[in-house]
């Protein structure tokens, strides 16, 4: 019998995501950073926009990983993608087949929505994860910088005059 099951989150799920979420983000030693809070992530995933969305993993009945996704565009391909923001699988369940089986997921649903491409980024310090990333046929794009401009410069840069 296989103990691992992928489905699509619902509204239900929104304290698992949220949990999830921060349990991510204390892996990546990046909690400080976390805002999110219920309300947002009930508005941003299941409200009348759904800005991204959330296939959740569960071991033996209960959720213990999530890959939270969301589409981008590829003007080479002319084709839509998948940016993956979050794959975590709770440490204790991992080694288990769970990571790949949200990946094959995300692969089909990609396959589904005619999608060219998924793409994401990790920490380069995240030895285990490169490996993983590496083991299932996936290439690091080093030539590329990721650059972020965060909302707190947004106004900075709308009333910059040059």
């Amino acid at each position: 019998m296989n103990k691992i099951k992928i489905r699509t989150a619902t509204k239900n799920d929104m304290p698992i995501i949220l949990t999830l979420i921060r349990e991510i983000a204390e892996y990546e030693k990046l909690s400080h950073e976390v805002v999110a809070t219920k309300e947002k992530v009930r508005e941003t995933l299941f409200g009348n926009i759904k800005y991204a969305e959330v296939i959740i993993a569960e071991y033996d009945n209960k959720p213990v990983g999530q890959a939270l996704f969301f589409h981008n565009y590829s003007t080479f391909l002319a084709q839509p993608g998948i940016y993956l923001e979050d794959l975590f699988v709770r440490p204790k369940f991992r080694g288990k087949g769970i990571g790949k089986e949200l990946l094959k997921s995300l692969v089909k649903i990609a396959k589904e929505r005619n999608c060219g491409r998924i793409e994401w980024t990790v920490l380069d310090w995240n030895k285990p994860a490169i490996d993983f990333y590496k083991s299932l046929g996936s290439k690091p794009m080093d030539e590329w910088i990721t650059y972020r401009l965060i909302s707190d410069n947004f106004d900075k840069l709308l009333n910059k005059n040059e």
